[in-house]
């Protein structure tokens, strides 16, 4: 029996519209699967409904676990840092509205002062408990500054806000220098959800982009270390399946969803 949720982030079939993604995911045996607003935002301006989208969300099973993403939140200012606010808010509603308890707050691509950036998260983590979703940390490895576990979790430290988490991910672990044992830095609360895939072996994984993501077990990553070091810091949250890999956008999205559960299974499972 599992001990985590398998997800479905949309961004591994991204050119798949949206309610064939949530139909997909469901047919595919996951139970809960993480948006993008600028795609559910898309949907809406072009005349679909939020009524009709938690309804297929329901009938395809699945739960919301989180959200992508909160931009701009850092480095903003004057009437520039008002919009990110107004946007903040915007995107947290929907989030709310789909019932996810969670929303990523992403990292400006250059180095900034932690304290900053601490402040600057304590006024989302206000912003959230108004709107009903929980804004967490993420670091990405191939920016200049909140690039590993422990910076983001500075972040969040440093806002002595007990509500305050982080989102991790293999390739940015790795894209930032790090090693999958620094999730041991974390207690299970405080991760909000985790990302899941593989890297390969070139070109140099300290060099390498989004669009390099492979499906777990076809890259060199030790996820069996992840999946450990996961359950020993007690968490029990989402793995969430999350590729930007071109070459999987033009497979059968029903199939690389389906390898991809089947892959994260058996970690897990040992299916």
């Amino acid at each position: 029996m599992s001990t985590f949720t398998y997800c479905l982030n949309t961004s591994t079939i991204r050119t798949t519209p949206l309610l064939d993604k949530i139909r997909i995911a469901g047919e595919a045996g996951y139970t809960a699967i993480e948006p993008w607003n600028d795609e559910v935002t898309a949907y809406l301006t072009s005349g679909g409904s939020m009524a009709t989208l938690k309804l297929a969300l329901a009938d395809a099973g699945l739960s919301v676990v989180s959200m992508i993403a909160l931009h701009g939140w850092v480095t903003a200012e004057g009437s520039d840092y008002q919009r990110v606010i107004d946007d903040s808010h915007r995107r947290m509603e929907q989030a709310a509205a789909l019932g996810s308890p969670f929303i990523v707050a992403s990292p400006p691509q250059e180095v900034v002062d932690l304290a900053r950036a601490s402040d600057r998260y304590s006024r989302l983590l206000e912003i959230g408990r108004k709107e009903g979703v929980r804004p967490s940390m993420e670091f990405l490895g191939f920016v200049d500054g909140i690039n590993s576990v422990a910076s983001a979790l500075a972040v969040a430290d440093g806002t002595h806000d007990p509500s305050a988490t982080v989102v991790a991910d293999v390739f940015h672990m790795i894209r930032g220098g790090g090693s999958f044992d620094d999730l041991l830095m974390l207690k299970g609360d405080q991760l909000a959800c985790f990302h899941i895939n593989d890297i390969p072996a070139v070109p140099d994984p300290l060099t390498q982009s989004d669009s390099d993501r492979v499906l777990p077990g076809d890259g060199i990553a030790n996820l069996p270390r992840v999946i450990a070091n996961l359950r020993t810091i007690g968490y029990r949250g989402p793995l969430s399946l999350e590729l930007f890999n071109p070459s999987l956008w033009e497979a059968d999205p029903l199939d690389v969803v389906r390898r991809g559960l089947d892959r994260v299974r058996a970690l897990v499972e040992g299916v």
